[in-house]
């Protein structure tokens, strides 16, 4: 491909990210994990870093904002507990959902995925703010914990 057409490509690949992006902020897309894995691929599929984000929802599950997270290396990058908190509350989020990328290719998640979306989930709880889901993408496709049975429930919650 030359370097044209890779510019047109970006330039379209781009035009069709900003399209989709509004149009989940004007319907109910965040209904199904599937509906949310392909947005997130689009946003992070093409990374050549681990990038976390969060998508904060309201109470309907509109999207609000997608926010980035962090920005790290090939292998890692580092999110907090406190800067996500301070998101849902600056933002208003009812709900929100993070992921993060793995650019080599393997979409499993590691002991330290697993025990942050733990401590995360626990702190929003205290928030009155669900996290509904994280997912991992690697390239053209999204896992989500919540199908996966990897974010458990809240003691009492109903």
């Amino acid at each position: 491909m030359g370097e044209a057409a890779f510019c047109q490509f970006a330039v379209v690949r781009e035009i069709g990210r900003l399209l989709l992006a509004e149009e989940m902020r004007e319907t109910p897309a965040f209904t199904s994990p599937g509906a949310v894995a392909d947005y997130l691929v689009l946003q992070l599929g093409q990374e050549p870093v681990e990038v976390s984000v969060a998508l904060l929802l309201n109470n309907g599950h509109r999207l609000i904002a997608l926010k980035e997270l962090s920005r790290g290396t090939v292998a890692e990058n580092t999110v907090y507990v406190r800067e996500v908190a301070q998101l849902a509350l600056q933002h208003h989020a009812a709900a929100l959902i993070i992921a993060h990328n793995h650019p080599g290719g393997s979409a499993e998640p590691s002991a330290a995925d697993l025990a942050f979306t733990r401590r995360l989930q626990q702190a929003l709880a205290l928030l009155d703010v669900r996290l509904l889901d994280h997912f991992i993408v690697a390239g053209n496709r999204a896992v989500s914990f919540a199908a996966n049975g990897w974010l458990p429930e809240l003691a009492g919650e109903e």
